[in-house]
């Protein structure tokens, strides 16, 4: 006891950091799943698994992968009919870093879509794991 009052700044530092840590290794809220890229592309190639590209279009024009469809987060909700077929289908949500995809399968979630993934690192892990990006729209 006497060694936690004369130290109470380095307990305080270790509680908090602790605490940090722990917050941080809980999953995410709305039962999304991260995805590393090679897990996404297993997933892709075993379940047919649908990418939808998240960004605003003039990031998805800079590079996206050849299959992803780009679904703006902004407008995710409203368009949710157009993935309709898919509710019970894999979907991989990407955007640039994984943050914004995070919040998206929450609102998919929501709606009723039962297997919404994020992809850990949205394009930039895409990028990094040495997996092709295609520039231009989509035709």
């Amino acid at each position: 006891m006497e060694f936690i009052q004369q130290n109470l700044l380095l307990v305080a530092v270790a509680v908090v950091s602790g605490t940090m840590l722990l917050v941080l290794s809980l999953p995410r809220s709305g039962g999304a799943k991260s995805l590393t890229a090679a897990q996404a592309t297993m997933l892709i190639n075993r379940e047919n698994a649908q990418l939808i590209d998240i960004r605003e279009p003039n990031e998805y024009v800079g590079g996206h992968p050849s299959e992803a469809r780009n679904i703006p987060a902004g407008s995710l909700a409203a368009r949710a009919g157009e993935l309709e077929a898919l509710k019970d289908q894999p979907i991989i949500l990407l955007c640039q870093s994984g943050a914004r995809s995070s919040d998206a399968c929450s609102t998919l979630t929501k709606l009723g879509f039962s297997r919404v993934h994020t992809l850990a690192g949205g394009i930039a892990g895409w990028s990094e794991a040495g997996l092709p990006l295609k520039k231009g729209a989509r035709k």
